[in-house]
């Protein structure tokens, strides 16, 4: 069995994906354990209510500085045995200390084809640049911004008539299906990274973890 923690600021609708994929399917040994969240008026905190996810609001002004914030965070998932971080809309860039308490193990999603539009409003720089296909990605995080290793991507074409937010609803649809997807991947210890390429072993491998 994994422990799942997700960590989100806002509405959660890629927590809410990974709920509902729990409660259906299920997602290959792994459970939700805890809704870590920094701020005390996230949507996430509702759904996480719905499912009977434990919710742990953590405010960084309740912190004296960003560090201490994240060993509280950290402490937080060790007590809970987490053995996977799932980030869906964290609107917080994790600390190297952080991210070095749990190498390997925090993922991340993205609304685009990673390495382009890295950071803030994927949709909105896809469509602004004119691209004819975007996306999601789903990667590993560490210490950069959307520069951690890729899992797994979905292209998404972006339509004659479309308008920002036309593609970023059809992205979000694809992120609502890639997430659980690589969660199950790396919960069935599917996921082996060797530099910078993440290979996608097959079911009866068992994963090896960084090389």
């Amino acid at each position: 069995m994994t422990n799942i923690a997700v960590l989100a600021s806002g509405r959660g609708s890629n927590f809410r994906a990974l709920c509902m994929a729990q409660r259906k399917d299920g997602l290959s040994g792994g459970k939700i354990r805890v809704l870590i969240t920094d701020k005390a008026e996230a949507g996430a905190i509702e759904t996480a209510g719905e499912f009977g996810i434990e919710t742990v609001v953590m405010p960084p002004k309740d912190f004296p500085s960003r560090e201490k914030h994240d060993e509280a965070v950290v402490k937080t998932l060790e007590e809970r045995s987490i053995g996977l971080v799932c980030l869906a809309g964290y609107m917080r860039i994790l600390s190297p200390a952080f991210i070095s308490r749990f190498p390997g193990r925090i993922i991340n999603i993205h609304p685009a084809l990673l390495p382009s539009f890295p950071g803030l409003h994927g949709p909105k720089q896809a469509f602004e640049y004119g691209v004819k296909i975007s996306g999601a990605t789903v990667h590993f995080a560490n210490e950069g911004c959307d520069t951690g290793e890729v899992i797994i991507q979905a292209a998404v074409p972006v339509e004659e008539g479309d308008t920002e937010g036309s593609l970023a609803a059809r992205i979000l649809e694809a992120e609502h299906r890639l997430y659980p997807q690589a969660v199950r991947l790396f919960c069935e210890n599917r996921l082996k990274i060797e530099g910078r390429r993440v290979s996608i072993l097959p079911p009866s491998t068992q994963g090896a973890g960084k090389t």
